[in-house]
């Protein structure tokens, strides 16, 4: 099997083993409260991040590139997760009152 294919076969396996770890940690802790529907968006969510990557490693040639490109698939990920997660910049963008407070409270206090 070439080094590609193989890749492919760690990316495909890693999304179950990943979201594993939520369905565990529900087991242990009323903390975590996933239903089906956060299992699916982020199995949806780490297949896109695995399968982009490989896209980018096989599409890309040079080395830096490709550093460059998952670099920002990885970003990308990272930022729709929080999203998801917390919902931050909905709320920032929002324009909420208690938000723009909370975020003002810092450059008050050094006044």
């Amino acid at each position: 099997m070439t080094a590609p294919n193989k890749r492919l076969l760690y990316i495909l396996a890693a999304v179950p083993l990943l979201l594993l770890i939520p369905l565990v940690a529900m087991q242990f802790t009323a903390e975590v409260r996933w239903d089906a529907f956060d299992f699916l968006v982020m199995g949806i969510l780490l297949l896109f991040t695995g399968l982009a990557s490989e896209l980018a490693l096989r599409k890309l040639k040079e080395r830096k590139h490709q550093q460059v490109a998952v670099g920002i698939i990885l970003l990308l990920f990272l930022l729709v997760w929080g999203e998801l997660a917390t919902g931050f910049f909905r709320a920032n963008l929002k324009g909420n009152a208690a938000t723009e407070t909370t975020l003002l409270l810092p450059a008050l206090a050094k006044q």
